[in-house]
């Protein structure tokens, strides 16, 4: 025993405690037992996963570099380490450096360990999503399937891949296989994926039908309610579609979009049902503060400063209605003044 501490000088007692304080969520308490056990021992290959505890604290506080150096010391005690290169991997996919996380991703399917070698593809594909290689990282995601058929995970980030390929249908059907799987805490983002899919096909009904259960799981949904809203939008059901985006900036004040399509939803229903857009000058200064704040938000939204220039045109602002059409084509030279 130490004549300091109620712990002997075993690694193995420093590094349970502070596996216990890192599930707590302790995360500084696990850094410092990590360091205790790294102290306590002598370099071997046991020597190697205080090292990866401690970069996990370190993952866990944000701390990437120092959890990346960590791991480089892991797997120079153990080259063969497999989580040591997976945890870096996860480190530097967090400092967006896709390629240093492929080659540790590459690392682990070539040590094979057990039980990890989807998870790694998984990972793989992700960071080459990051890299625009959505082909690849269906690749990767297509063998973490079919090492593990129930991969949830892999069935989002697949459906994500063909969705930015446009391809919809493969992308929907990636999505019900992960709602079918009901993983905890994502059944949520399946429905709202899926229903994303399906608007971009145009299928306005059955994205609403989606993004209604996704709230239904999960009422604090933002982007579930902005969806929902474009999808009421594009059926020029502009009263359902200004109830939705008022939930999603209530639970998202800083949510630019849901301003900017609040303020356009207001002057369609405006030319549809004047009645209710009355007074007019109060209702059009209700749709500039929508764009006020979307501009705010996004300070090169150039269609928010289009449609501002057009609200304050209408309330006989002509040199505000000028500057916001210059503005707007400055940002955006394709915008023409009607």
């Amino acid at each position: 025993m130490s004549k300091n501490s109620n712990l002997p000088d075993d690694p193995k007692a420093y590094t349970d405690r502070g596996n216990a304080k890192y599930e707590l969520g302790d995360y500084e308490g696990a850094i410092a037992d990590y360091d205790q056990a790294i102290r306590a021992i002598e370099l071997n290959p046991e020597h190697a996963r205080a090292y990866t505890n401690r970069g996990c604290a370190k993952y866990e506080l944000e701390d990437y570099e120092g959890a990346i150096a960590d791991c480089d010391r892991a797997i120079e005690i153990n080259p063969d380490y497999a989580k040591a290169y997976t945890d870096r991997g996860n480190a530097k996919y967090e400092l967006e450096d896709y390629e240093g996380a492929i080659a540790d991703y590459s690392r682990v399917i070539k040590l094979k360990p057990d039980n990890a070698e989807a998870e790694a593809y998984n990972n793989r594909g992700m960071a080459k999503y990051w890299q625009e290689d959505y082909e690849g990282a269906i690749a990767d995601y297509k063998r973490a399937i079919e090492l593990d058929p129930d991969y949830a995970k892999a069935y989002t980030d697949r459906g994500n891949a063909k969705y930015e390929l446009e391809d919809y249908e493969g992308a929907i059907a990636d999505y019900s296989r992960v709602i079918k799987l009901k993983p905890d805490n994502a059944e949520a983002e399946a429905y709202n994926n899926r229903g994303m899919a399906k608007y971009w096909q145009e299928d306005y009904e059955g994205a609403i039908a989606d993004y209604k259960r996704a709230i239904e799981l999960d009422p604090d949904y933002a982007d579930a309610y902005y969806n929902r809203g474009m999808a009421k939008y594009w059926q020029d059901y502009y009263k359902g579609a200004i109830a939705d985006y008022k939930r999603a900036i209530e639970l998202d004040s800083d949510y630019a979009d849901a301003y900017y399509y609040r303020g356009v939803s207001r002057s369609k229903l405006g030319d549809l049902e004047p009645s209710q857009f009355w007074p007019p000058n109060l209702a059009w200064r209700e749709v500039i503060a929508d764009y006020d704040r979307a501009i705010k938000l996004k300070s090169d939204y150039a269609k928010a400063y289009f449609r501002r220039g057009e609200a304050k045109s209408n309330l006989g602002d002509h040199d505000g209605a000028k500057a916001d059409y210059d503005r707007a084509v400055e940002l955006d030279p394709t915008l023409k003044r009607r």
